[in-house]
């Protein structure tokens, strides 16, 4: 099972209850092996930005879109100091809340996957925001945000789409 630890952030957001009457479960944090740093924005195309940060000494990097409903966990390869892939690395998990919880899985091979079944609901963090029109990259994986939903892929055909209305992975 995957750990991630709560940052301060969140921890005072919850005491203070900021989440409080809220049915969304607690927020997904990088792990506490992550400096929380936000990542900077670099125009790619007039019309498209990509955030992108290096990844440091196998630190976890995560993100959410907008709505709240989608939030992504980058694990570089070799893992980190608390949560290891099975394959070793890299991997990219991103939560969908609503209308069903789902988790889609890009990892460093094979077909993107879809737990339905999730043993540890944590999304999502609070920052940093990949807004629409926005692409993140880390390692192989890039993820676009849409008003639509949420596209990843690993650059060898192999996607999955996250929104309210669909999931695909393939």
């Amino acid at each position: 099972m995957k750990l991630y630890l709560l940052s301060s952030l969140a921890g005072l957001a919850m005491a203070t209850g900021a989440f409080a009457g809220s049915n969304a479960p607690a927020p997904r944090l990088p792990s506490a092996d992550s400096d929380g740093a936000t990542p900077s924005i670099e125009a790619v195309q007039p019309e498209a930005k990509t955030k992108t940060r290096a990844i440091d000494n196998g630190r976890q990097e995560g993100f959410v879109l907008p709505s709240g409903n989608i939030g992504c966990i980058y694990t570089p390869e070799g893992g980190t100091s608390v949560y290891r892939p099975q394959d070793g690395g890299p991997e990219l998990a991103c939560d969908r809340v609503e209308p069903r919880y789902v988790r889609a899985t890009l990892s460093a091979d094979g077909p993107a996957t879809l737990d339905k079944n999730v043993g540890d609901p944590s999304c999502c963090s609070v920052a940093p925001v990949l807004d629409y029109g926005e692409t993140w990259r880390q390692g192989p994986f890039s993820c676009t945000s849409t008003r639509t939903g949420l596209t990843c892929d690993r650059g060898d055909g192999h996607t999955f789409f996250l929104s309210r209305r669909r999931i695909e992975a393939n």
